[in-house]
């Protein structure tokens, strides 16, 4: 009996994990696409995702899921921002993914 359980979890898990994988793969953005949008963010977080001042954040390096999820959600309101709430607009879903991506890609050292 102690197996059958063992077994279910292990079943379990892969599935997890595979369903995981099917999901980072439907978000992985465009980096290159990504870098053709950042006209607007370059002024505050600058070409590389160095802030250019300290009240604003960096993004480079930071996880494609997290900057595509923070990016929605001053798109939709969820994040109540003034500055970044018309900054994001009018970018598409592929854009966020792209953008997402781009700054996602980029070394946190730089």
């Amino acid at each position: 009996m102690k197996s059958y359980g063992v077994k279910r979890l292990a079943i379990g898990f892969a599935a997890a994990v595979a369903v995981g994988a099917i999901t980072s793969a439907a978000q992985a953005g465009d980096a290159a696409a990504g870098k053709e949008k950042i006209a607007t963010c370059i002024a505050c977080h600058g070409a590389n995702g160095k802030a250019t001042a300290p009240n604003y954040p960096n993004l480079s390096g930071q996880s494609e899921q997290y900057l595509s999820e923070a990016i929605k959600a001053y798109k939709s309101g969820a994040r109540n921002n003034p500055i970044m709430k018309p900054m994001v607009a009018s970018l598409s879903d592929a854009d966020v993914e792209n953008i997402a991506a781009y700054y996602a890609s980029q070394n946190a050292c730089q």
